[in-house]
């Protein structure tokens, strides 16, 4: 069963040369060795700076680089998290997603992880200025108790709250963990707000890459719009099916595409049985608000 404690790792985050987007940064430790304290530590594989690429815990947003493709909402969400983690200012190269300057140079801060995940980006939970000084009283044993009142401090709860990505839940993420950001991204969502205003996660168009591309306005949770992608290039070269055929056909191999899902009141289940053709829309079952993806 998954815990709520936390290895604490203090760091900087870093921007100028690299790609950051609404649920991910580099992070460079001030103490490398921090990162062999994580489960999974091998995968890790820093660049030559020391920073590594980070995964934010229990939050997708829309993409903005997914090779040539991306998603509505994409750069307002990398937007919104680089000015509340503290970047006064942001320069993007032009027809790029590359971070060319910014101010300040880095920003301080750290990042609370039990382990890394397959591709080795450590699953994160991401504390900036004062707010990554953690009170003693939640160390033990050089872990942090990570609980609700810590847990709103985090740039994952923002980006929650203020309805710039997605509720993306694992198996890895605590209950009560996960109670608390389920309860924060149902009022986002209740409030129609951000990416919430437009969400065609129950039913969307797939036709063409346009139909779910950034002028489309009408974004659909990461998860599946990465398959969906995939799945029309594949689609034009010669495959013959609809997307969860396309997804039961991955199931296995080095980059299985068929997740394993606990829904609630229904056990699990491979992700393909909650994708659904309805003419030329497909439509996602469950409410994504009660989906638990089984860390791989």
């Amino acid at each position: 069963m998954a815990t709520p404690f936390y290895r604490l790792i203090s760091g900087s985050f870093v921007l100028i040369g690299k790609e950051p987007d609404g649920d991910s940064v580099r992070f460079r430790p001030d103490n490398p060795a921090d990162l062999q304290k994580l489960s999974r530590a091998s995968l890790i594989k820093p660049s030559k700076d020391g920073s590594v690429q980070l995964r934010f815990d229990a939050i997708d947003a829309t993409e903005l680089h997914y090779g040539t493709a991306a998603q509505p909402f994409g750069a307002e969400a990398r937007d919104a998290l680089l000015k509340e983690m503290g970047w006064n200012s942001v320069t993007v190269k032009p027809g790029s997603t590359t971070v060319t300057a910014a101010t300040p140079a880095d920003i301080k801060g750290a990042i609370l992880s039990k382990a890394a995940e397959a591709n080795g980006r450590p699953v994160s939970f991401v504390l900036v200025g004062d707010h990554a000084t953690v009170p003693t009283e939640k160390m033990h044993k050089g872990w942090v108790h990570l609980d609700a009142d810590l847990l709103k401090r985090t740039m994952n709860y923002f980006m929650l709250q203020s309805a710039n990505a997605y509720p993306t839940f694992y198996s890895s993420l605590a209950d009560e963990l996960r109670a608390s950001l389920r309860e924060v991204a149902l009022a986002a969502r209740g409030a129609g707000q951000g990416i919430w205003a437009e969400d065609s996660t129950p039913l969307f168009k797939l036709e063409t890459a346009g139909d779910i591309g950034p002028t489309s306005h009408h974004p659909i949770l990461p998860k599946l719009f990465r398959r969906a992608t995939d799945y029309l290039k594949d689609v034009a070269k010669g495959f013959s099916g609809n997307l969860s055929d396309w997804i039961n056909a991955h199931e296995s191999g080095s980059r299985s595409e068929d997740d394993k899902v606990e829904i609630l009141g229904l056990g699990r289940v491979p992700l393909s049985s909650l994708v659904e053709q309805r003419n030329d829309k497909v439509a996602f079952l469950p409410d994504l608000m009660d989906v638990v993806f089984v860390e791989k």
